[in-house]
């Protein structure tokens, strides 16, 4: 075994804050460190438009108090990788990850995955996804603009989306099912002080209904007095309901390897071990009373100190030492290399902390791909073909071509091959965000060799044998939406029947009207069948067979 090449101290899945947290202190303390994202990196925190309560930072967005914490421990030389982290041997020194980029070694583990929004599970909760019940303010708020709104929470959650939505709503009502929030009083009181803002305690709701043109009516109950009653629109009109009543633990990668609560949280020890010698949780994955980035950082400190002497027993134990890589800066040298680089790339697409990884992408494209924007002369059209060349200027893999156009949705990328056949990839719009990573995914996928698929959806894929037209309707701000555009990308990618278009749905709302779009992700297949939510390959694959698609 090639120590240098095939094994690391430490691998941590997920790159939160606590697991940008371990890999900082883990790579400062010269050990070698592997962070697996599979959205991109900062978790759920980079959805929050104003974090006010971190200790020394004033005021920020989450995005930037994460993208403050990765150039940190990639500073002290953590590495990063995009993937999807797929099945799990910890048993012995050595732990085993297979990943959708091939299979990773550790002496150390750390579980980051986080929690995705709970749901209720009300009467028209699943009917109404996407078309009137959303769960995330920041993807989702615009599309209600001038409309009324029930959120549903008692949580700093809900007090503060509740408030990030007073910028669309004409109207909020909040049901919190207690007698009292259960939050900071700073927040409640901004809350209750609000003029768009009305708060009903010990309310739940019971069903929502409605018709064509979405949520029409719903039902509440006092769960004191046990009185009901039903809300409708001051103006006859739809509405939408808001859910922000906790997350569920992303803990299906280990459910039957580690200890778990009732709740499916993972159990831990003081130092963040689970059950599993080598193997830690941090974050919102844990049991823990508090979910807040300064309880998540604190979890990755506390674990990333523990996995250094699991890491330093196994060197001993086994013979192996991973080689680790240079640290790129000392700390002063850090700083002002971030204000340089904060400089410097005002407002251009790819920031200098990108190129290493893309340079690693395409070092691994097997081919050469075209990428052909398509304008209608336009600021957007201008602003998309300039991204596109400031890509292809790094490597000669890429070229780029302008195509004067006039059909719908402009501007708009197609990935074409060298032949100048279509791939079946396109997105429209500029694909920043939340989908830059998808979106180079979407570029290793066409060119090969691509994400490892499991044997069993190749199979199904290639089995596909009528043409299918795949849209996805995403917001750029959406942390939900990579998922689902990566797999119909890779589905398109592997039969070409297929074709997968990606859309900003913000830059086209006849696409919205039409298939009335409240929420994002959303699924068009063929123009005709709707759905949302995220999903990946294996469970795209699965819908389209529910269809008979597939």
């Amino acid at each position: 075994m090639s120590a240098s090449a095939e094994i690391y101290d430490a691998v941590i899945v997920g790159g939160g804050p606590a697991g940008l947290t371990a890999a900082l202190y883990l790579a400062r303390a010269r050990y070698r460190v592997l962070v697996v994202e599979k959205d991109r990196i900062g978790g759920q925190i980079t959805i929050t438009h104003e974090v006010v309560n971190y200790p020394g930072v004033e005021k920020t967005s989450g995005e930037a108090l994460t993208a403050t914490m990765r150039r940190q421990a990639e500073n002290f030389g953590a590495e990063f990788m995009a993937a999807e982290v797929t099945a799990l041997q910890l048993d012995g020194t050595i732990k085993q990850l297979e990943t959708t980029r091939g299979k990773l070694q550790a002496f150390a583990v750390l579980l980051a995955t986080g929690a995705n929004p709970r749901r209720l599970g009300f009467p028209g909760e699943d009917e109404f996804r996407g078309r009137g019940v959303a769960y995330c303010a920041t993807c989702d708020g615009e599309f209600f603009t001038g409309k009324e709104l029930l959120v549903i929470g008692g949580g700093y959650a809900a007090a503060e989306e509740a408030l990030f939505l007073t910028r669309y709503a004409s109207k909020i009502t909040m049901l919190v099912r207690r007698d009292a929030f259960s939050c900071a009083k700073s927040i409640v009181d901004e809350v209750c002080a609000h003029p768009k803002i009305k708060v009903l305690f010990n309310h739940e709701i019971v069903r929502a209904s409605g018709d064509a043109r979405g949520i029409t009516e719903a039902e509440m109950v006092n769960n004191v007095s046990g009185e009901r009653s039903v809300y409708q629109a001051a103006d006859g009109g739809s509405f939408g309901i808001f859910v922000f009543a906790g997350y569920v633990p992303n803990t299906a990668l280990v459910k039957d390897m580690v200890q778990l609560d009732a709740q499916g949280c993972i159990l831990t020890d003081a130092n963040m071990q689970t059950s599993i010698p080598g193997v830690f949780a941090a974050g919102d994955v844990c049991v823990k009373p508090l979910r807040q980035v300064v309880t998540a950082v604190a979890d990755g400190a506390l674990a990333a100190c523990a996995m250094e002497k699991v890491a330093a027993r196994a060197h001993e134990t086994t013979g192996l030492v991973p080689k680790v890589p240079h640290a790129k800066r000392s700390a002063p040298e850090q700083a002002r290399a971030s204000q340089v680089v904060a400089a410097e790339n005002a407002g251009t697409f790819i920031s200098a902390d990108m190129v290493e990884q893309l340079n690693a992408v395409f070092a691994r494209m097997q081919s050469k791909l075209i990428l052909e924007v398509q304008t209608s002369g336009d600021d957007k059209g201008a602003e998309l073909l300039a991204a596109m060349q400031e890509l292809a200027a790094l490597t000669d893999k890429l070229n780029v071509v302008s195509v004067a156009s006039s059909v719908p949705e402009l501007p708009c990328v197609r990935l074409l091959r060298e032949d100048n056949s279509w791939s079946g990839l396109a997105f429209h719009g500029v694909p920043g965000g939340h989908e830059f990573t998808s979106f180079i995914l979407g570029l290793y996928n066409a060119a090969g060799p691509g994400q490892s698929v499991d044997a069993a959806d190749l199979a199904k894929a290639q089995a596909i044998s009528k043409p299918l037209k795949l849209q996805v309707l995403v917001s750029l701000s959406c942390t939900m939406c990579p998922d689902l555009v990566t797999a119909t990308q890779r589905l398109a990618s592997l039969n070409d029947l297929i074709c997968a278009e990606v859309y900003d749905v913000n830059l086209y709302p006849q696409l919205r009207e039409r298939y009335q779009v409240m929420s994002v992700p959303c699924l068009v297949v063929n123009e005709e069948h709707v759905a949302f939510g995220r999903k990946n390959l294996s469970e795209l694959l699965s819908y389209l067979s529910s269809l008979g698609l597939a």
